[in-house]
């Protein structure tokens, strides 16, 4: 049975979802979202009843996740179950999983078993800590990785202690660079025919997402600290107080600096011993964004903005989320879209970020309903109506 896809890009593709929660939803989102024959696999109890962490199935949070996917039932403990899922695999291209690392093997369903029926199979894993190694059996959760993974240390105000980022980054980061290495193995995958394990977990993106500030010290030993809203180089760059909220203002050098003096009505602070050079700025941080911030406070943020933006010199606004949805360019850019559904459900989520000139991204099809597309997905896979039949009354869906 034809079925909406997001886009054609990646419509050739079979894709079984055995993720939960965050990170692996995150990952084979991009996938769904591209047009990939996403099937997400509902964990069946063997008492007929489901299981769905990650929250309520109609709230915000699993709508954004899981839009633009089919689901069926399974029950994974059930040798039957099991045996129905090898068979997915082996018509499948993809599979992708974030339990902890002992798991897939005790339901003998891991890479090593599944290459077995299908050598052509990529196989997706997210972890807390990665597939081996002294902690690999620990739950992974994102605060705890953005802790271990030095991001806490220098988020926040200087001496106020660690602070996490406020949205889940190493879910999320983790999820994309799973999918990166997924569409890269298929890309090998054209050229050796077979397919490969895919691994990553919430520390490794972490790490890399530190990016300048971990190559500084393995280059230079340098321990990058908390700065609060202090660009760590470029100064100013930080927030300033106007007189009905607050501003963004960045410079990136000796030019942008000297056009910002003028903007503010202080061109004098550039000839200022304290304030010429890069390194005297850098010093001298905390009285340069004092008398800067006494400025700023005469105007209101739409007039620096727009006086500042003339004047060639990065500046934006410090928007809460509702408002940050109702800018000109936010909307123009249609990341917020609805998702079309038969129930008249205000369905409305955020698009991919990326744009493709002829196989865009689309809002295709609401998020399922639990097992909704089970005897469908079943059929398409070849098995036979009794055999669904007899599979639905031994609970196996």
């Amino acid at each position: 049975m034809p079925f909406p896809r997001a886009s054609q890009a990646l419509s050739r593709f079979t894709v079984l979802d055995l993720t939960r929660v965050r990170s692996g939803p995150t990952c084979v989102r991009q996938l769904a979202d591209w047009g990939a024959n996403v099937i997400k696999i509902d964990a069946l109890l063997e008492d007929g009843s489901g299981e769905q962490p990650g929250g309520p199935r109609q709230g915000s949070d699993f709508q954004n996740l899981h839009r633009n996917k089919r689901a069926m039932t399974l029950n994974l403990k059930d040798p039957k179950g099991l045996e129905v899922f090898k068979r997915l695999a082996e018509q499948a291209d993809v599979v992708v999983e974030n339990f902890r690392p002992d798991v897939k093997a005790k339901l003998g369903i891991d890479y090593e078993s599944l290459r077995q029926i299908n050598p052509r199979i990529v196989y997706g894993s997210i972890s807390g800590f990665g597939q081996d190694g002294p902690y690999h059996k620990r739950p992974g959760f994102d605060q705890i990785a953005q802790g271990m993974g030095g991001l806490m240390s220098i988020t926040g105000a200087p001496g106020e202690g660690p602070m996490r980022v406020g949205i889940p980054v190493a879910d999320l980061t983790a999820g994309l660079f799973c999918a990166l290495g997924i569409l890269t193995a298929l890309l090998e995958r054209d050229v050796s025919g077979e397919g490969q394990w895919v691994q990553t977990s919430l520390l490794q993106a972490q790490i890399f997402m530190l990016d300048f500030q971990a190559s500084r010290w393995l280059m230079e030993k340098d321990v990058a600290k908390q700065a609060g809203n202090n660009h760590p180089t470029s100064i100013p760059t930080g927030v300033f107080k106007t007189s009905d909220g607050y501003i963004n203002i960045a410079t990136t050098g000796g030019r942008i600096w000297e056009r910002c003096a003028q903007a503010i009505g202080a061109p004098e602070l550039v000839t200022n011993p304290d304030y010429a050079t890069a390194p005297a700025r850098s010093k001298n941080r905390d009285a340069l964004n004092e008398v800067i911030g006494k400025l700023t406070e005469k105007k209101s943020t739409e007039t620096w903005v727009r006086e500042l933006n003339e004047a060639g010199v990065p500046c934006g606004p410090i928007y809460s989320i509702d408002q940050m949805f109702d800018d000109a360019q936010v909307k123009h850019l249609g990341i917020a879209q609805h998702v079309p559904n038969d129930e008249n459900r205000h369905i409305q989520l955020v698009g991919q970020p990326v744009t493709l000139s002829r196989t865009p991204s689309s809002m295709a099809a609401r998020p399922p309903e639990f097992g909704e597309q089970t005897e469908e997905v079943l059929a398409e896979f070849g098995f036979a109506r009794d055999e669904i039949a007899e599979l639905r009354q031994r609970k196996v869906v």
